[in-house]
C-alpha cells in the first residue's frame, strides 16, 4: 500500500498544535505517560459524584448526576480513551459534567484494566461487568434501565462498539444507542487513512502499538473476534442507533466511515459526522470552531436519543 501524507489540518487546530507535546506510544514510554496522565476527579457544586464498585467483578465506576436530578433519568455509560494503554475513568469528567447539565442525564464512567498487562478480553469484560451492574441496580441508583446508551472515544469507542456487539449477541442488556467518537475499530491497517504519515496526537505507529497491546498474540492473525475489533464483524444488523464522529486528519477516518456505511446498509439508524481538517482528539482544542461544531452535533444527537 502506498503511504500517503496528511495534506491539510484545520488552521485553528494547527496553531493550537504549536508547542503541543508529542505522544509517542511505545512500551518504553508507557510508564512515564501513565504517570503524567493520572486524571483526578473533577467536582462542581451542581454535580453529585457517587463512586461505586461492582458486586461480582470489583470494577470501579464513577456516577455523575445533577444534584437536583429527577428520578430515573436516562444514562450514558462511558468508556475513556487512551489507546488501550493509558487513562482512567476521570479522564473525561469535564465533558460528562457538561452532558449531565445539558441533557439532564446520568453519566457513568468505567475503570477498565489497561493493556498490555491485561489484554483482550479483560478490558471489555470489565466494561460489560460495569454495564450489568448499573442495569441490575437501576432502582437503587435511581436511573432508567430502559434508556441506557453506551459511548466512548478512541479506544473507548472500540470498547463501546465491542460491548454493543456483545449486548446484541446475548448479554441480555438492551441498549438505547452507541455513541462513538473517532473510534478504534480495525486492527488490520488496511485503509488509506491508517497509513497516513505525519499525523499529530495519534500516529499510525501508535495505533499499531495500541492494537498490539490489546490483542496480544492474536494481533496480526485471523483469530481476532468481532467484539475485539468491531470492523471485523460480519453482521451489523440489530445494533442500536449509532453516532460516529471523526476528523479527516485522523488515521481512524476511513474505518469510521466504512463502519458507518455498513451500519446504514444493515438498516441501523446511523449518523456520521466527518470534520474537515480535524485531528484525532480534536475536542482537546475546545476553542476552535470545528470543536465547537462537533460538541453541538454530539449534544443534539444525544438529546434526541434520550427523548
Amino acid at each position: 500500500m502506498t503511504v500517503a501524507r496528511v495534506d491539510w489540518i484545520d488552521p485553528e487546530i494547527a496553531e493550537s498544535l504549536r508547542g503541543f507535546p508529542d505522544f509517542d506510544f511505545s512500551a518504553e514510554n508507557i510508564p512515564a505517560m501513565r504517570g503524567g496522565t493520572m486524571f483526578e476527579p473533577q467536582s462542581a457544586p451542581d454535580i453529585e459524584r457517587v463512586e461505586l464498585t461492582t458486586d461480582r467483578g470489583d470494577v470501579a465506576l464513577s456516577l455523575l448526576r445533577l444534584v437536583d436530578s429527577a428520578d430515573e433519568p436516562p444514562v450514558l455509560y462511558w468508556m475513556h480513551g487512551g489507546g488501550m494503554v493509558i487513562g482512567n475513568r476521570y479522564m473525561d469528567d469535564a465533558r460528562l459534567i457538561e452532558w449531565c447539565r445539558w441533557l439532564g442525564c446520568v453519566c457513568v464512567s468505567v475503570e477498565y484494566r489497561l493493556a498490555p498487562e491485561v489484554p483482550y478480553p479483560g478490558p471489555l469484560d470489565d466494561c460489560q461487568e460495569g454495564l450489568r451492574f448499573i442495569v441490575e441496580h437501576a432502582h437503587e441508583l435511581r436511573i432508567d434501565p430502559r434508556r441506557v446508551g453506551i459511548g466512548g472515544r478512541s479506544a473507548g469507542g472500540a470498547l463501546a462498539a465491542g460491548l454493543a456487539l456483545r449486548c446484541r449477541d446475548g448479554a441480555n442488556v438492551p441498549l438505547a444507542f452507541q455513541y462513538l467518537e473517532y473510534p478504534m475499530l480495525d486492527d488490520r491497517g488496511l485503509t488509506v487513512s491508517s497509513q497516513l504519515e505525519g499525523l499529530p496526537i495519534w500516529t499510525r505507529e501508535s495505533n499499531a502499538f495500541g492494537w498490539r497491546s490489546y490483542l496480544g498474540d492474536r494481533y496480526g492473525t485471523d483469530d481476532v473476534p468481532a467484539d475485539a475489533a468491531p470492523a471485523r464483524a460480519n453482521e451489523l444488523s440489530g445494533l442500536p442507533s449509532t453516532f460516529i464522529g471523526v476528523g479527516t486528519a485522523d488515521c481512524l477516518r476511513d474505518e469510521s466511515i466504512d463502519f458507518a456505511a455498513r451500519l446504514c446498509r444493515a438498516a441501523v439508524p446511523t449518523e456520521l459526522h466527518v470534520y474537515a481538517g480535524a485531528v484525532h482528539g480534536f475536542d482537546m482544542f475546545a476553542d476552535t470552531a470545528v470543536a465547537r461544531t462537533a460538541a453541538r452535533d454530539s449534544a443534539d444527537w444525544l438529546a434526541r436519543q434520550f427523548g
